[in-house]
């Protein structure tokens, strides 16, 4: 049924909930999973600077866990895509259009609305944006939380 699916990570543990997810919409067998991780640089007075300091430790990661879902049966892959200033959702969006992709699959941190309107969401901005259907992960533990409130 899917014959792409991007999983569009930070390297966060709500990326990494979401990739069981993506896994299983390709697991069939016909499919290819593509990690999508969006290395942003901001540009400073005499050169760009890149705007997470542990970047390099979050691609060996996720290096990592696309060799694992290889050693699982999976035609996965790993894309690194450097982009120069805000913007990580229509970068996602766009990569998704070039590969073809019939899903994007994200992770969510599980802030709120108010939250997310404050600070700003991929997530969100995804859902408008995107060329595809886009599979949004809650957080580990989120159904629990909201049956407590």
């Amino acid at each position: 049924m899917y014959e792409t699916v991007v999983w569009a990570t930070d390297g966060s543990p709500a990326a990494d909930t979401a990739l069981a997810s993506a896994a299983a919409l390709v697991a069939d067998g016909h499919g290819k999973l593509v990690a999508v991780f969006v290395d942003e640089h901001f540009v400073g007075r005499s050169s760009p600077y890149a705007a997470m300091g542990d970047r390099d430790e979050l691609k060996a990661k996720i290096h990592e866990q696309v060799q694992e879902a290889r050693k699982q049966g999976l035609d996965a892959s790993f894309s690194i895509v450097p982009r120069l200033s805000a913007g990580t959702a229509h970068t996602i969006a766009e990569t998704a259009r070039e590969l073809g992709a019939d899903a994007i699959v994200v992770g969510t941190r599980g802030h709120g609305p108010a939250i997310g309107l404050l600070l700003g969401s991929v997530t969100q901005r995804l859902l408008h944006v995107a060329p595809c259907p886009v599979l949004v992960v809650p957080p580990h533990g989120a159904h629990a939380t909201v049956a407590a409130a």
